[in-house]
């Protein structure tokens, strides 16, 4: 997790969650593709790594080992935003700028 907020902009991050989640609050240079759209929005997983976030790790877990099968390199957020938000880091709520979610 700490690795990631280092990283920070340059990071692929994906986020799998439903919309009014994602406004509820979202890394900031996250994309949003709901967990249902995945197999549609697979071109969005490809960053080297490209990191998946949910709520708490169990959805993007689940992402991760879908997209694994198709040969895409992914990294759980482990804890998800619950996590991300209690470590401090920088969120952002609202609809935000990569809230496409098409």
């Amino acid at each position: 997790m700490h690795d990631l907020a280092a990283i920070g902009r340059t990071a692929r991050v994906v986020d799998v969650r439903e919309p009014q989640e994602w406004e509820s609050g979202h890394i900031p240079y996250a994309e949003l593709v709901p967990m249902g759209v995945v197999p549609d929005r697979i071109a969005a997983f490809s960053g080297s790594p490209t990191y998946v976030v949910c709520r708490s790790g169990n959805r993007s877990a689940r992402v991760c080992e879908f997209l694994g099968a198709q040969g895409i390199a992914t990294v759980n957020v482990a804890g998800g935003m619950l996590a991300w938000i209690e470590a401090g880091f920088d969120t952002e709520f609202g609809a935000g700028s990569g809230a496409d979610g098409e």
